[in-house]
């Protein structure tokens, strides 16, 4: 698949999507945004895929927000379809049933925290940056800022940052919870790939069904307990959770196959 703003490529079943505009900090556009959403896309339709890292190109930002200048164009009446649009984009990498993983490498502002903060969970490089600057521009966070900072950071802090439009660096942000590890910049991407090649060891099934239970927790119309037992019901009787104990009985490496 050949995309205009992005770069992809597939890495032992690892598919890794660049945002490719470093001449624009990679700020989310029209076109980035529909060749992310059909990337994603990508990761939920092709079976060599098993996970997903999303990260910039160039050395100074993850994404740095979103294109102000076509904002420019976009007609007042018309910015309730775009929240919708990214919002729409973001749930689907939020939802995927394939781990999703974030490798900041520089400023993740605006759309580009919100589209941090919808994957599953993020690694930064020791320079990253991250901050919900829209109240600068007489905005709010759009793309779904307002809700997932909150469950990320605390209601006071996500407050406070989406109040003064000020940025924490890497190392607040994994003592806030933000992220899970800081690395030098060159070691980000192999950081995160080590971290899935172990979660790619165990069963899809089950990734898939950790997924939609935590998601859970923070959907109002679900009961989260309620959805363990629903969900814990469907591992229980997948031939992943057979092959997993037989395997751990037998004390050899379980062959998983994701049903």
């Amino acid at each position: 698949m050949n995309f205009s703003t992005l770069h992809t490529t597939l890495e032992k079943n690892i598919f890794i999507i660049t945002i490719n505009r470093p001449d624009k900090l990679n700020a989310l556009n029209k076109t980035v945004l529909n060749e992310l959403d059909a990337a994603i896309q990508n990761v939920y339709d092709d079976e060599n895929i098993k996970a997903a890292i999303i990260t910039g190109a160039g050395e100074k930002a993850f994404v740095a927000g979103a294109d102000i200048a076509e904002f420019m164009e976009v007609k007042n009446e018309d910015g309730a379809s775009l929240a919708k649009k990214g919002q729409q984009i973001f749930f689907k990498i939020e939802n995927c049933q394939k781990p999703v993983i974030a490798a900041v490498n520089g400023f993740a502002l605006g759309g580009g925290c919100e589209l941090a903060m919808a994957c599953h969970f993020r690694l930064a490089s020791e320079h990253a940056k991250f901050g919900q600057p829209e109240v600068n521009l007489g905005l709010i966070p759009g793309y779904g800022g307002t809700q997932r900072l909150p469950m990320t950071v605390s209601k006071g802090k996500a407050m406070e940052l989406m109040m003064t439009g000020n940025m924490i660096d890497a190392k607040e942000a994994k003592e806030l919870g933000m992220v899970n590890y800081v690395t030098p910049a060159e070691n980000l991407l192999e950081k995160t790939k080590e971290i899935l090649n172990v979660i790619l060891t165990k069963s899809p099934f089950a990734v898939s069904k950790v997924i939609a239970a935590v998601n859970a927790f923070y959907d109002c119309n679900k009961n989260g307990f309620d959805e363990e037992i629903k969900l814990f019901a469907e591992t229980f009787a997948s031939n992943d959770k057979k092959e997993g104990t037989a395997a751990f009985i037998e004390k050899r490496k379980p062959v998983f196959t994701g049903k």
